[in-house]
Parts: structure tokens; C-alpha cells; sequence
């Protein structure tokens, strides 16, 4: 167990306010501390907001004194994407389009699960302008940095959420998913994210990307992250996409491991070029379901290269995005949004349709895959965290963030539930990540193993500077 406040897991705070060895007061004051003295650095935050934190806190500091906690996460420090409707505070979207001036008076439905579980937000995370990259940059925030070395990028687009989480700027940390936007930043960052099986968090306001984009968690551990999964799955009427009620509480059976398990690992899924040394750390990784009684298969590609099929997806949605803007305010966003807009803007209906028959045919095929084995693995990503103010590595001939991140959107293509684990720290002293895809709804599997992995190989998270 850490005594280190600011890094305790949500598990650990939650035991020590029951046991009245702490109180969520101290937590939070200790963590808008550490925002207040690392965010100039890191710039993970947009909107921090201490009297109101404190106040949430003392709130919760009374429940517990009582006995009468609001729920499991009560008195937890939370942090928000600016993505995601927050009452009180503005959601700008990383975008100087959008107006500060607002109502403000709606969460969208995870917010609203962890506040009413008691949950106290520090503030709302940056992101890139509409969550559009793999990178978080963006017009209105500036440039969020990785909290391995602040020259490099921390990845997108939940960027600051996963710097909050290595960081102990926040336990609990939304984020959302529409192309890898937990896992990229969670394997660039070193941290656990999980994108869950598409409906069982509801989202609202539906995404641009709809049925591509995922909300969940990235936290600094996996048994934090099943305890924030349990508490924001399950529908909401705003969310028309939201799955059936599951009532699972994914901690349950969290360290059953992965004896028996059948277990297939792709290194390249036939079409992606992995670095060597992060290929080593990940296939050493793999390993280790081995030695933990899983049966490892490498396998052939389960399936043909995606990328045009994500792309036009992608474009499509932006272009979406683009005609609720006015065009006076073009000039104001990141300009490869206009672009990639006018590419989705020229597909015709017939061709979208083609894009989705392949979409729904590389689903079935992904399902047939998984009858077969318990979980695929694969890298996360095939390169260690790349310079800031960058959408893409200089000198790899590569022109969009999708060629850097050839393992995250396939899967949101298939809506399988996929989570991100640290593997270790490639020879540049960043870190690399395996990835865990499980079948649709299992994702108490897909946690599982990612628990049996952190066990044998705790996490290991970046020193804060002085």
C-alpha cells in the first residue's frame, strides 16, 4: 500500500476513508496540489476549479463520517475529458469554435454515474480539437506533454487523462475511444485504459464518429479500473445505442488468472511494422500468459488491413462534425479537420454503404475469430511516444496519426472491448504496451487478464519532477 496520497488507488482511498485513516479532504487537497504544481509543465488540465472540489470533497468527508457513503467511488478523485458535458463547467472540445459562455447544466452519462457514486472532480482534462488525433494539441490548450519526458507527446486524444493518471493528478479518469484514444495515450503514457465492449457505457451527446467511438477508464491500475467500470456501465435512455443492463460488478473473479485460456497473439496483424525493441518487450510480455498456465498461440492475421475502411469512416464523421460549424469559424480549427472533412463530405451514400458492408463483414469474421480462442493479443502500438507538436514521426514517411497506430482501430470498427498494459520500458526509457482484445461483452476477460499481467509485473509509474 503507497502513503503517498496522490498516487493511492481508488481501492486503497476507499478502504482508508471506511477505516477514517483519511478523509477525502486531504485526498483532494493533496492532488490539486500536485495539478497545481505539475500542470504548467504537462499541461494535462483545462479546467480546474479548487473552491468547487473542495466543497464536493467536505461533502463527501460528512458522508463517510456518517457511514452513509453515495457509493463505491465516494470521496475519489476524478478528472473529466473535455469531450464530455460537465454541469458547471464548460466543455469546449479543445476547439476555439465553441463559446465558454453556457449553461452548463448536463453531464453526459458516465459524469453523471460517478458524480452521483460520489466521486470528486478536479477538473476537466485537454484533448485535441474534437478529439480528431492520435495527439493531444490542439488551437485552444496548447500542447500536453508525456510525463516520461515532457519533449515527447503524451498521444490522444484522452492525452491529459492519461498524464492525470501516471501522474496522481486523478485516480479515476474518463475518457473516451473513437480510433484508440484510451490506448494510445494510456501506451505512450504507461498507464491501464480499457475500451469497453461499444454500449455498455452510454454516451451522450452520440459522437460524430457514433458507433466508433467508446467512453471508459484509464487509471493507474486494473482493479481501479473494473471498480470504474462497474460503476459507469449499463444504459441510460439518452444514449440510443446503449446496450442491455448487465448488472456485473467486474471486480468480481478479478484474480481468478488465466489458467487454461486459449490465447492468440498476432505480433503484426499481418499489415503493421513494429519497432524491434518494442516488439521484444511485448513478445517477452506474452510470454508471460505462458508461464501463468494460458495456452499462447501465434497466429496468421484474423483479418485484411482496415485502414481505408476506418479512414472513410473517419472523414465521414468529420464532415458531419464540420457542417455544425460555422464557416465563418473554419478558419479558427486545426486545418487537417477541413481536409479530411472534405474527403468524408465527397463520399456518396452508395459508397458509405460499401464501407459499411466491410465494416460489419470484418465484425463477423472478428467474432468467428474469437469463437476459437478466449483473446487476441497484439502490440499497442509498434513505436515508443515520438516528439510534441507532432501529429506523426518525422522521418517514417508517414502523413496521418492512423499509420502510427495500426493496432487500436480495428477494433472500433468491431466494437470489441480492448484494454491497454504496460509492458515495460523500451532502451529510450518510454514505455511500451501490449494490447488484450476479448470477445464482445467479456470484458470481466479482457480485465482479468490484464490483472493476472500487472501481478506478476506491477506497473510502474514515471517520477514527477521537483
Amino acid at each position: 500500500m503507497t502513503t503517498d496520497l496522490n498516487m493511492m488507488p481508488a481501492t486503497e482511498l476507499v478502504a482508508a476513508y471506511r477505516a477514517k485513516s483519511i478523509s477525502p479532504v486531504e485526498v483532494t487537497r493533496a492532488v490539486l496540489d500536485r495539478i497545481g504544481a505539475l500542470n504548467g509543465t504537462f499541461n494535462a488540465f483545462c479546467v480546474i476549479d479548487e473552491e468547487r472540489s473542495l466543497a464536493d470533497a467536505r461533502d463527501s468527508e460528512t458522508r463517510w463520517q456518517r457511514g452513509e457513503p453515495a457509493g463505491p467511488v465516494d470521496g475519489v478523485p476524478a478528472t473529466i475529458k473535455d469531450l464530455m458535458l460537465s454541469k458547471g463547467w464548460p466543455t469546449r472540445r479543445g476547439s476555439k469554435t465553441t463559446p465558454a459562455e453556457g449553461d452548463w447544466d448536463e453531464d453526459t452519462c458516465c459524469v453523471a454515474r460517478l458524480r452521483e457514486a460520489g466521486v470528486v472532480y478536479v477538473g476537466k482534462t485537454t484533448t485535441p480539437e474534437f478529439g480528431w488525433k492520435g495527439v493531444t494539441d490542439s488551437p485552444l490548450t496548447g500542447t500536453t506533454r508525456n510525463p516520461w519526458n515532457p519533449e515527447k507527446t503524451s498521444g490522444g486524444s484522452s492525452g491529459g487523462a492519461a498524464v492525470a493518471a501516471a501522474l496522481g493528478m486523478g485516480a479515476l479518469n474518463i475518457s473516451s475511444d473513437g480510433g484508440g484514444s484510451i490506448r494510445m495515450p494510456g501506451a505512450f503514457c504507461g498507464v491501464f485504459g480499457i475500451k469497453p465492449t461499444f454500449g455498455v457505457v452510454p454516451a451522450y451527446p452520440a459522437s460524430p464518429m457514433t458507433t466508433l467511438s467508446h467512453h471508459g477508464p484509464m487509471t493507474r491500475t486494473v482493479a481501479d479500473g473494473a471498480l470504474m467500470l462497474s460503476v459507469i456501465a449499463g444504459p441510460d435512455p439518452r444514449d440510443w445505442f446503449a446496450g442491455p443492463p448487465l448488472g456485473l460488478d467486474y471486480r468480481d473473479r478479478l484474480d481468478d488468472g488465466v489458467r487454461g485460456w486459449r490465447i492468440a497473439y498476432s505480433p503484426d496483424l499481418g499489415y503493421a511494422t513494429v519497432d524491434p525493441e518494442v516488439a521484444a518487450l511485448v513478445e517477452t510480455a506474452v510470454a508471460t500468459f505462458s508461464d501463468l498456465g494460458a495456452e499462447v498461440e501465434e497466429v496468421p492475421p484474423p483479418f485484411a488491413d482496415p485502414t481505408e475502411c476506418m479512414v472513410t469512416h473517419w472523414s465521414v464523421g468529420l464532415a458531419v462534425l464540420l457542417a455544425g460549424i460555422p464557416v465563418d469559424k473554419h478558419g479558427l480549427m486545426d486545418a487537417p479537420i477541413l481536409e479530411l472533412a472534405e474527403n468524408g463530405r465527397a463520399k456518396t451514400v452508395l459508397e458509405l454503404r460499401a464501407v459499411e458492408r466491410e465494416r460489419e463483414a470484418l465484425g463477423a469474421r472478428m467474432n468467428l475469430f474469437l469463437d476459437r480462442y478466449d483473446l487476441l493479443m497484439t502490440p499497442q502500438l509498434p513505436l515508443t511516444a515520438f516528439a510534441t507538436g507532432r501529429e506523426f514521426p518525422d522521418g517514417r514517411g508517414m502523413t496521418r496519426w492512423w499509420q502510427w497506430s495500426p493496432f487500436t482501430y480495428p477494433f472500433n470498427l468491431t466494437q470489441h472491448p480492448a484494454a491497454t498494459v504496460p509492458c515495460g520500458l523500451a532502451p529510450d526509457g518510454l514505455p511500451a504496451a501490449l494490447q488484450i482484445v476479448g470477445r464482445k461483452y467479456a470484458d470481466a476477460r479482457v480485465l482479468c487478464a490484464a490483472r493476472a499481467y500487472e501481478a506478476s509485473h506491477p506497473f510502474k509509474m514515471p517520477a514527477a519532477p521537483d
